[in-house]
């Protein structure tokens, strides 16, 4: 059974490993009020809660402080940083799926983000050893997870960032042509590069209800193409989030049916296109009040919002699908 001790300072003094018996040590959980809870004004209208599945959700790299003051690897019980990501991915990006299944979202000793971009063979060292050790926490919280929670459920995995760098690991070691592959229903391993030869037997999605399957993408301005991409030796996995299919490359923005942006209660729609180029995901200047003022070309940290509330409706979808198969 899960603990839910205070959050006070005597349980927040020190990093050791997880407990993830412990309902402090996930962001979010069934079996607690967390912000993956929270449903925008606009849709809440039609917010059904159904608990027929579970979303298994890896938070992107919110220890991004230049101090870097815990070292390569974030403490799992800083009270200032777990109320940053429970506030920004949690809520922005977790929430999509609340009414496709029970959340649970693992707090983990994520790696600094820092340790994407070394800068000597020094760095790259302890960047490795700070992915692993934040991957080990990810594995112990599915383990946990599965032993305690699943119960045969089918599972919806979700990822964004470094969560899918963990994701992709986590897919390899318990569904990639495994038993566990039958309970999934899709897979949404977004904001890194996921190769179409990664895996054994787990695909792309190529139609909006196909299960058991992957999606991904990367969010760039039209035009834009980073040098490491055209780097890649590989031909990336890339979903239209809004058409998912695979002959139907490009949408426009009138098929947007929403983003949620800086303001959660607000639902932004046509705010972006998407066209599939190679491997990333182009989109033309973002149109919202104030937009004029986004200079980046790099829409990474909008990957999921931009494309909120397709998401939300494809995710019902795909888990239709599956129940409907399981019959």
């Amino acid at each position: 059974m899960a603990k839910n001790y205070p959050s006070g300072e005597a349980y927040f003094s020190s990093n050791a490993n997880p407990d993830y018996s412990n309902l402090n040590d996930w962001a979010a959980h069934p079996y607690k009020k967390d912000p993956a809870d929270s449903v925008p004004k606009p849709l809440s209208a039609n917010y059904q809660l159904d608990s027929t599945a579970d979303v298994f959700f890896i938070h992107p790299t919110t220890y991004t402080e230049k101090e870097k003051s815990f070292g390569w690897n974030a403490l799992i019980n800083n009270a200032k940083l777990n109320a940053k990501t429970d506030y920004s991915t949690i809520l922005y990006q977790a929430s999509i799926f609340n009414a496709a299944g029970r959340i649970f979202a693992p707090r983990y000793r994520q790696a600094h983000l820092s340790a994407y971009f070394p800068k000597n063979r020094a760095d790259s060292l302890h960047a490795m050893a700070a992915f692993q050790e934040a991957y080990t926490d990810i594995k112990a919280a599915f383990e946990y997870y599965l032993q305690h929670w699943n119960h045969g459920r089918p599972i919806i995995i979700v990822s964004h960032s470094q969560g899918s760098t963990h994701a992709i690991q986590l897919l390899k070691e318990f569904f990639d042509d495994k038993p566990l592959q039958q309970q999934l229903v899709v897979a949404y391993v977004v904001g890194m590069p996921v190769a179409q030869c990664q895996f054994k037997a787990l695909n792309a999605c190529s139609t909006p209800q196909q299960t058991g399957c992957i999606c991904s993408w990367r969010s760039f301005k039209e035009g834009y193409t980073p040098v490491y991409v055209n780097r890649e030796p590989f031909k990336a996995i890339v979903t239209n989030p809004l058409t998912w299919k695979a002959d139907e490359p490009d949408a426009t923005r009138f098929v947007n049916e929403g983003a949620v942006l800086k303001n959660f209660n607000k639902v932004i729609p046509h705010v972006v296109n998407a066209i599939v180029e190679k491997n990333i995901l182009w989109m033309q200047q973002p149109r919202f009040f104030g937009s004029f003022l986004l200079h980046t070309k790099n829409y990474h940290i909008a990957d999921f919002n931009f494309f909120y509330v397709n998401i939300r409706g494809n995710v019902a979808l795909r888990k239709a699908a599956f129940l409907s198969e399981q019959k």
